[in-house]
């Protein structure tokens, strides 16, 4: 497993990549704060995507209400499964233990 670069690092690293460029004629320009995101004295409305029309937010206290009741309301027990209303097969067998027929019975 690699070992992550620690912040230290990650500086010396940008410094001498910095170095670099400066070493090899790079030249690094000054600029004023907030110069650089401006077109025309002013911001590229297109840049910032976030800027749409705010929509509606649909409230969800009614729902969040309902599913807290459903996990406080006590568990189905037992004796308020369902019953089956389907008909089943049963198999009748003999006294030494062999299949004799089988019936369909309501239970």
């Amino acid at each position: 497993m690699k070992r992550r670069q620690t912040k230290a690092e990650i500086r010396a690293e940008l410094e001498r990549q910095v170095q670099s460029f400066i070493d090899k004629g790079g030249e690094i320009q000054q600029v004023e704060m907030g110069e650089s995101g401006l077109e025309d004295g002013k911001y590229d409305p297109r840049r910032f995507g976030f800027e749409s029309s705010v929509q509606s937010r649909t409230p969800l206290n009614g729902l969040l209400a309902t599913i807290d009741s459903r996990r406080k309301s006590p568990k189905p027990d037992a004796s308020m499964k369902k019953v089956r209303t389907q008909p089943r097969q049963k198999v009748i067998y003999d006294d030494f233990g062999e299949p004799l027929r089988k019936v369909w019975v309501d239970e």
